[in-house]
This record gives C-alpha cells, structure tokens and sequence, in this order.
C-alpha cells in the first residue's frame, strides 16, 4: 500500500532546526499516526511522504512557507499584565487563548516586563526551515469514524 489521501500513516521521525538542534521527534516505540490529506502535519511533510511505502525512510528540508509560515511581527504585542488573570502566575513560556476579531489564537508569553507582557501569536515553528529525517512505520485504511473526525485515533 502507498501513502496516499484518507488513509492512516505512522511515521517515526526526527524534526531539527538549520543548527542540527533536535526540536521534535517522535518518542521511542510511539510513531506519529494522523490522516493523510487531512491537513494533520505540515504540508511539505504531507507532500514528501505521498506514495511513499511501509518502511520506507525519508529525509526532507522544508522552507516555512510549507510549515508553519513566516514569522508575522504583528502577531507580537505588548498587553497590559492587569488583563491577565491574576492565577496562575504568569510565566515566560505560558500560552493562552486570546479573542482576536478573526477567532481564538493561541498566544505565548514571551516577556514580561513590569506591568506589560509580551505575548507572541506566532506559531512557536513560523519561520524555521525544518529539517525531517525517520521511516513510515504504517500505513493503513482509515476507519469511517477517523474519516468523518478528519484525524487519525
């Protein structure tokens, strides 16, 4: 069987940055499962492993534009630290949803410098080439449930 769309595939994988810095990868013996064509990974990922096999490796370069985008520097604001909740103490590392006019967006603190904070609305990987290396560990025909959900369980 070739990876191809609704089906579900199990890949093993490395992900690092252009410094060989080893930002993600899947745990030992616990393979990434998600519905192919679904929009379940990166699409640069997605288009390396169509028609790829069962046990085949890859190793693939992917620019932002095919990740997570660039980074948008209107997505890093400084609010107020009194429109946070006062529990828990915030942190540097911390996400949280904020309402914007386009929907939820999940922000990270990225500073925070007496009464303002810095949030950033990027994703934490907008910006980075990202670096894939691993092995198709499964591929199988995905269950009606998994296709009507749009992801892989």
């Amino acid at each position: 069987m070739l990876i191809g769309n609704n089906l579900v595939v199990s890949i093993n994988y490395v992900l690092k940055n252009n410094q060989g810095e080893i930002m993600d990868a899947s745990p030992e013996g616990e393979p990434l499962s998600y519905l192919h064509g679904a929009s379940g990974i990166v699409p640069g990922l997605e288009n390396e492993l169509t028609g790829k096999s069962e046990g085949a490796s890859f190793e693939v370069t992917i620019k932002p534009e095919e990740a997570y985008g660039e980074r948008i520097p209107e997505l890093v604001q400084d609010i107020p630290i009194a429109q946070f909740p006062a529990e828990p103490a915030l942190a540097v590392g911390m996400q949280f949803n904020a309402e914007t006019a386009n929907g939820p967006v999940s922000v990270t603190v990225t500073a925070i410098n007496g009464d303002t904070v810095t949030v950033d609305g990027n994703h934490p990987l907008a910006g980075h080439v990202l670096h894939f290396t691993g092995t198709v560990a499964s591929i199988r025909e995905a269950s009606e449930e998994e296709l009507s959900h749009g992801h892989a369980h």
